[in-house]
């Protein structure tokens, strides 16, 4: 890992070079090719989602209901 502050002008020209480059799409990144990455989210994902979500919901309003009436 550099640590260095600064870098040399060589190493900026580098770098911006590197970074502007536009991608290649004739050779995507790795995880592009994997298989887990193509595969949709199981179903159950789907359904547990807005579940955890009302959940959480009442959880928040009854602590805020609870609070305020807890003097």
């Amino acid at each position: 890992m550099d640590t260095r502050e600064s870098k040399t002008p060589e190493e900026e020209l580098d770098h911006l070079k590197e970074v502007l480059e536009p991608e290649d799409p004739d050779a995507p990144d790795p995880d592009a090719t994997q298989p887990e990455a193509k595969k949709p989210p199981p179903k159950s994902m789907k359904r547990l989602l807005p579940i955890v979500i009302v959940v959480l919901g009442l959880l928040v309003a009854a602590m805020l209901i609870y609070s305020g009436s807890a003097q």
